[in-house]
């Protein structure tokens, strides 16, 4: 009687058994001499490269050996000194700075346009204010209120402080900006003007505060100014100076206004003294001078009084030099921890180099089919008690029992 054929199993179920089979295998690195003097060198330099830019770049550039901490916590106060003279008057630093508190944002008024004696009542709209410009009373909408003008239009056509042209009357602060306007400028001596810049920074991870201002004599700050050579620690700055360092020219600047940046910067290497943790100072005009719609800096305020049992102001529009105080900062002190790694990172990318060389070998060397025959190998060692033709040990290339193969 005839055995029944035997009952072939699905190819995935196959697959499977060999998946299985395959995952419990051991694999181990066979080492093979290739004397080939190019694919040396290729080997040899790329293992170079990779440990140059270890020890220079990261260990050395980027102190790949320390722990770091960024943006410190940090306090800022200024003070401005120095008196000018405009047309009319005498101005003190009570006027020209705002806000007078002493923060890390602070402006110096260089020109203002003065408006004096407003009250209000009503007079003609600006002609600068669009839709203004009327002929007649219909073209003036009575009790409309334009968001870009100066008041209630009270439905009245009337002519304009100066010139031929008309313009809806409005009841308002009056006269309006641009009808009685003085303009005075306060920049013939506020080049000369001191800004004193104190700046204190704290390393939280680190325990590390340091500020930079000198910790001498008292008056030590009346009789300085700084250098960044002799006088590194006396921040007080002309302002004149800082324009001209962010590459600006102050006649021109003082004009229409503009924002300038005084970045301070602590890089502090805490494996040194404290002595090597000095601030760095830079300049930068920060408004954007190239697109004139967006450039300059201007504000406007007003001052109040009573005059005869009547309420009246003066209006300002102050240009001026922001001044915006901005401190980065960035300590670093050595740390095992990230020198291990970037240690363990270092041994481990040296190996790119035999992995670039093996695809060259394997994929456009003319020996390629030989030198692949030659690295892998495959050790089909029988399991104990295993016995019968199906327990042979075969291997997929020639044995070399006296050590590693040569091409």
């Amino acid at each position: 009687m005839e055995a029944p054929p035997a009952r072939r199993l699905p190819w995935a179920v196959v697959g499977c058994r060999r998946c299985v089979r395959e995952f419990w295998n051991y694999e181990t690195p066979k080492v093979i001499v290739v004397k080939n003097r190019n694919l040396g060198i290729m080997y040899r330099g790329v293992q170079l490269l990779i440990l140059l830019y270890f020890i220079w770049y990261v260990f050395i550039i980027q102190k790949g050996y320390q722990e770091s901490e960024t943006g410190p916590e940090s306090s800022v106060v200024t003070k401005v000194k120095g008196v000018t003279r405009s047309h009319n008057k005498v101005w003190d630093v009570e006027e020209y700075v705002k806000p007078a508190e002493g923060g890390s944002v602070f402006s110096i008024i260089t020109r203002v346009e003065v408006t004096h004696s407003q009250t209000l009542e009503t007079c003609p709209e600006s002609l600068e204010v669009p839709d203004a410009a009327c002929s007649s009373d219909s073209d003036c909408v009575a009790g409309e209120m334009d968001m870009l003008g100066n008041g209630e239009r009270t439905g009245r056509c009337v002519p304009y402080y100066n010139g031929p042209g008309k313009t809806c009357e409005v009841s308002a602060w009056c006269p309006v900006e641009d009808g009685h306007t003085v303009s005075e400028s306060l920049g013939k001596m506020a080049a000369q003007f001191t800004v004193l810049i104190k700046n204190n920074i704290h390393f939280p991870r680190f325990r590390f505060s340091k500020g930079n201002v000198k910790d001498a004599k008292n008056g030590y700050l009346k009789d300085c100014t700084f250098n960044e050579t002799t006088d590194l620690y006396c921040p007080i700055f002309r302002l004149g100076s800082i324009v001209e360092q962010a590459g600006e020219n102050f006649t021109a600047l003082a004009e229409q206004g503009g924002v300038i940046g005084v970045i301070i910067n602590w890089n502090c290497n805490l494996d040194l003294p404290d002595s090597a943790c000095n601030p760095s100072y830079s300049f930068h005009r920060l408004d954007p001078k190239r697109i004139p719609v967006s450039s300059g800096y201007n504000y406007r305020f007003a001052k109040y009084y009573n005059c005869n049992g009547t309420n009246m102001r003066s209006l300002i529009k102050a240009y001026g030099i922001r001044i915006d105080v901005i401190v980065h900062g960035q300590a670093g002190k050595f740390s095992l921890i990230p020198t291990i790694i970037n240690l363990a990172t270092a041994l481990t990318s040296v190996g790119v180099g035999s992995f670039l060389c093996d695809w060259i070998l394997l994929t456009f060397l003319n020996k390629n089919e030989m030198y692949s025959a030659r690295k892998f190998d495959q050790d089909m060692t029988p399991a104990p008690g295993c016995s019968g033709n199906a327990c042979t040990t075969q291997a997929s290339s020639p044995a070399n029992p006296k050590g590693p193969g040569q091409l």
